[in-house]
């Protein structure tokens, strides 16, 4: 298949399954920037698959902590924070998505041009959030 080929492939839930290396990058509007470095892992389970992220959050002028984030990622790509708190559908081929939590609007852009390397960059704004984040992700 030619490259060309392979970065408009529809994605789908098999295609992230296993151990992916992430760095992310936090650029606040008011405050310290941040990195993140770690591992995510997508688990199959009944109706999809399990999101585990951890690592080392590291936020400017301050030690390293440990975090974690969990999601719930269904066959059809529908994200959930848990097993009834929705929160975006991921594009097949890739693009833009957005999600309100009040007050606070997450616009987000999926990025598979380079697959298997891909990026998720979230533009968060609101009266509690004023940030921009952008992961990528590699096979481990």
């Amino acid at each position: 298949m030619a490259q060309a080929e392979m970065t408009r492939a529809e994605r789908s839930l098999a295609d992230f399954l296993g151990s992916w290396s992430i760095s992310r990058r936090i650029a606040q509007a008011k405050g310290p920037e941040a990195t993140f470095r770690g591992t995510a892992v997508w688990q199959k389970v009944d109706g999809g698959a399990l999101y585990h992220e951890t690592g080392q959050l590291q936020i400017e002028g301050q030690g390293a902590l440990t975090a974690e984030q969990r999601y719930i990622w269904r066959d059809d790509l529908s994200v959930w924070f848990d097993e009834d708190r929705f929160f975006h559908n991921v594009p097949q081929l890739g693009g833009e998505v957005g999600h309100y939590c009040a007050p606070d609007q997450y616009d987000g852009c999926y990025d598979f041009t380079g697959w298997p390397v891909w990026s998720v960059t979230w533009n968060v704004s609101g009266p509690r959030k004023s940030y921009r984040s952008v992961t990528e992700y590699r096979r481990s």
